[in-house]
């Protein structure tokens, strides 16, 4: 890997975007897919007219939809426009699924530890055990879920850490390319009136998610990551993911937000905590140390 190559020197047969071109192309393929999928998915009232999803089939739907719509639309330019070979995008090195299932538990065990240090910083208090034990409807929603979560978090990586990544990489250059992918990601996630404790957060996670890519030589352990973390939040503990409620009972532990919000992330949930940002610096760091010769 060189500053201006990662996961694979395999060469583009095709065109590839100017360097500052590609995030715009990255904004346009959200926004098409957005476009593509939104009016049918009104139609089936799986969204109200703000475009959120309506109750829990609605938010499946949020979640395979307009992000296999995106998956596609990525692969076929990468494909077809680029013409260069999916080991070029992070999919690629030994024992994918392994490497996968092995950044799913780091997932979940990074998501336990945020709910429980902002839970003893006086954050949450406990409001029940387990409750979704109890309930075998429950139990099946919350692994349709996961499955939801492998399309929804698996299409992010590939679109942020594989495609954009390695593309803006390929023209100006590692360093530029993880703060653009960053800005990119941070921009998309962005909603209006959102704290500023917000936005460092999806900037953190994705330069976090950018060192893990760019560490591992390829993209199947921070897809894992990506799965487990939205996973076990969306079904863990009754708290949001990415601003967004499950409409299912905690699995594990079901806690009530109390204190602040730059404590608990408010509405958001748990990563918009300034604790939230504190654990991906430390994650880039740990990321970042020197290889053992």
């Amino acid at each position: 890997m060189t500053s201006k190559i990662i996961f694979s020197p395999e060469a583009h047969r095709g065109w590839l975007p100017w360097g500052l071109l590609s995030p715009f192309l990255c904004i346009a393929f959200v926004v098409a897919s957005l476009l593509g999928t939104s009016p049918w998915m009104k139609s089936l009232g799986l969204e109200d007219a703000e475009g959120d999803p309506v109750g829990l089939v609605g938010f499946y739907a949020f979640l395979l939809i307009p992000f296999a719509f995106n998956g596609l639309l990525i692969l076929a330019w990468v494909w077809l426009v680029e013409r260069r070979p999916l080991s070029t995008v992070g999919l690629t090195g030994p024992a994918p699924i392994k490497t996968l299932f092995g950044g799913v538990l780091t997932g979940c065990l990074m998501i336990l530890f945020l709910v429980a240090a902002v839970g003893l910083a006086g954050g949450y208090s406990v409001a029940g055990a387990g409750p979704a034990l109890a309930s075998p409807t429950a139990m099946g929603s919350i692994g349709i879920l996961f499955l939801c979560f492998v399309v929804q978090a698996g299409v992010e990586e590939f679109m942020f850490r594989g495609w954009l990544l390695s593309a803006v990489t390929r023209k100006l250059g590692l360093p530029i390319a993880v703060v653009l992918t960053s800005l990119v990601f941070t921009f998309l996630h962005w909603s209006p009136n959102q704290h500023w404790l917000i936005m460092m957060s999806s900037f953190t996670f994705s330069a976090f998610a950018c060192a893990w890519a760019i560490r591992a030589g390829n993209i199947w352990g921070v897809m894992g990551w990506h799965i487990g973390w939205n996973w076990l939040l969306s079904i863990g503990f009754g708290l949001p993911v990415t601003g967004f409620v499950v409409d299912l009972p905690a699995l594990l532990v079901r806690v009530i937000p109390q204190g602040p919000d730059s404590l608990t992330g408010g509405a958001v949930g748990p990563e918009g905590s300034w604790i939230c940002s504190v654990l991906f610096l430390v994650g880039i760091a740990f990321l970042l140390r020197p290889r053992k010769s």
